[in-house]
């Protein structure tokens, strides 16, 4: 996967553009509304707004007088307890947006009173998300971007002995308070007993979400998602990384997920081993589900640095909230690659390789390798047979949860 960073000051507009929509429409509505409030209505018949003078002016200066002067009161550390990313890191984006959208700019209203400042309006968004507030909206799947392959599976395979891992698949259920009642059996499953709405992502080993796929109803498991889902849509298209790798001295052509039981028996696909008897498939079932944490500790660190989507969500339509969700999902990659945790760096002269999908009848041989289940059963045998005769360090080492 060659590498490339959504976030950084790049040539590519249209990532960049991508990024400001995320974020600045993630609390955009809420600024709104509470903009909103200002408006009173005074007469039954003849509806007439009048201004309430908050001083905003001086909200500005306190904010900028606590965090972002040059002696601010608050230092690094509180200040990135409280808006869960460092200042400088905080700075860029709210430049980013500024120069991106006029919205996240100090501009005059109808009765040209000066409004809020960038600061104060990035400020209300990114809390909104630390602290539980609600947000807002995007209509698509959210490919994040590709990353050396070459690294990724030098990192995965250091850390998890398991050679030819791009990471780990999972899914996570995010509930839904305001869920209307005429859909709440469609987004309500039998071991939730309220509605949810699904988010399927695949996480790397420091954490980095590449790929996330969110709002598909509750009622759904792991399975029905991942058939919807447009994670294997380059590979059938012909259009994805080179990831070959040898395991065993066996050559395979693409690199695989860790994921559980659920999941189909597919070549991308490697899962555990219910009930192993022998001690090869003990010690693979073992290793395996140590390694498969990456996306569960990757789970719980976003839920607990976004605390909005620890709570049950409470806007009306899925459209809300799948920004509010992308958004949060941007800004864990963003703060990962900050703090020089990310495997990868951006690198702006990487190659894409092809890009030009293959002919129909290629599409559906890839299809079919993809969904093979003679290669799954080969590549689990391979990959039992690595870990038996090349993982030396005591069962477990290396994979306990790290804090965050």
């Amino acid at each position: 996967m060659p590498s490339n960073s959504w976030w950084s000051s790049s040539s590519d507009e249209e990532d960049e553009m991508f990024f400001a929509n995320v974020v600045l429409r993630a609390g955009q509505i809420l600024i709104e509304e509470e903009e909103e409030e200002e408006d009173v209505s005074s007469e039954s018949v003849i509806t007439r707004r009048i201004r309430i003078n908050r001083d905003r002016e001086g909200a500005h200066e306190k904010l900028v007088n606590d965090y972002f002067s040059d002696e601010p009161l608050y230092n690094d550390e509180i200040f990135r307890h409280s808006f869960r990313m460092s200042r400088r890191l905080f700075t860029r984006i709210a430049n980013d947006l500024a120069g991106l959208d006029p919205f996240f700019t100090q501009r005059p209203d109808a009765r040209n009173y000066e409004g809020f400042t960038t600061l104060q309006k990035c400020t209300a968004a990114i809390r909104q998300l630390a602290y539980g507030t609600v947000a807002d909206a995007l209509d698509e799947y959210l490919q994040m971007s590709a990353r050396t392959t070459r690294e990724f599976v030098q990192a995965h395979e250091a850390r998890h002995e398991f050679p030819g891992m791009l990471g780990s698949i999972d899914c996570m259920h995010w509930a839904w308070h305001n869920c209307p009642t005429a859909w709440r059996g469609q987004y309500t499953r039998g071991d939730h007993s309220h509605p949810t709405l699904i988010l399927e992502a695949v996480a790397s080993q420091d954490l980095w979400i590449w790929h996330s796929f969110f709002g598909l109803p509750g009622s759904l498991n792991d399975l029905n998602v991942l058939y919807q889902s447009a994670i294997f849509t380059d590979f059938v298209n012909g259009t994805g990384p080179d990831t070959r790798f040898t395991v065993s001295g066996v050559e395979y052509r693409r690199g695989y997920y860790l994921a559980d039981g659920i999941y189909p028996s597919w070549s991308t696909i490697v899962k555990t081993i219910p009930y192993p008897e022998e001690e090869k498939r003990k010690k693979f079932a073992k290793r395996q589900e140590a390694a498969r944490k990456d996306i569960e500790r990757a789970f719980g660190v976003l839920q607990k640095k976004w605390a909005v989507l620890e709570q049950p969500a409470r806007a009306f339509t899925p459209k809300r909230l799948r920004l509010c969700m992308y958004a949060c999902i941007l800004l864990h990659n963003m703060i990962i690659e900050d703090e020089g945790r990310a495997i990868c760096e951006y690198d702006e002269n990487a190659s894409y390789g092809n890009t030009v999908p293959v002919d129909p009848p290629q599409q559906d041989l890839n299809s079919f390798s993809l969904t093979n289940d003679f290669t799954h059963a080969n590549l689990q045998q391979d990959l039992v047979e690595h870990v038996w005769n090349n993982v030396n360090v005591a069962d477990g080492g290396g994979d306990g949860d790290e804090d965050e």
